[in-house]
């Protein structure tokens, strides 16, 4: 290699050694990138604690939202109970209002009776209890159904006694000790009635 060769090769490698950083530099560069990781991590972290406190602090609220509603359900549910309960106690308090005035009519026709005098003011003041009476029980959705008449039905019907009977047909009602009552659509009490039957020669005579 002659001296200009030489010379060219050398400058070569000053020009290479001179573009490479000293070892200070790289590492201030490598601290520098370290330093804006860390920062970056840092603020990820920050941001996500602080999404956390966020939901925190929305699930506490909405806990306390659901406790003050379940309380305010149970406070409902107290009440309904405690209305129901005085409704019951108290159902029937439209009944015996109704019923006073028949009992002020009762005892008027029983004072009379125990006064003296003739017996048919007693008659006319226990008549006019009884309308008094049918009329408030009607007005409660009470019917009294005569079953006089009809065929015999068990549904409705209850039979106390059985009477030999040609002129009508077996198992009519022909007579009632007491009518059937009706609360609107359901049966309070069947009637009480005597059916008739063939007589008994009339079933010799089928046989």
């Amino acid at each position: 290699m002659d001296k200009s060769e030489h010379d060219n090769a050398l400058g070569e490698t000053l020009v290479q050694a001179a573009e490479q950083p000293s070892p200070e530099a790289a590492a201030e560069s490598a601290t520098a990138e370290t330093a804006t990781v860390a920062e970056t991590g840092t603020d990820e972290v920050t941001a996500l604690r602080t999404q956390l406190q966020d939901k925190e602090a929305e699930a506490k609220a909405n806990y306390d939202l659901f406790l003050r509603e379940r309380a305010d359900l149970e406070n409902f549910k107290r009440r309904m109970q405690r209305d129901k309960a005085e409704a019951l106690r108290f159902a029937n308090e439209p009944l015996i209002r109704d019923l006073l005035p028949i009992l002020d009519n009762l005892e008027r026709a029983v004072s009379h009776a125990q006064d003296g005098g003739n017996s048919q003011p007693l008659v006319e003041g226990v008549s006019l209890v009884l309308r008094s009476f049918l009329d408030m029980v009607e007005k409660h959705g009470v019917s009294r159904v005569s079953a006089k008449g009809q065929l015999f039905d068990p549904a409705k019907h209850e039979a106390m006694a059985q009477v030999e009977n040609t002129e009508v047909v077996p198992n009519t009602v022909v007579d009632e000790y007491a009518p059937a009552y009706w609360l609107r659509d359901r049966l309070l009490r069947p009637a009480l009635v005597v059916v008739a039957k063939p007589p008994a020669d009339e079933k010799k005579s089928d046989a």
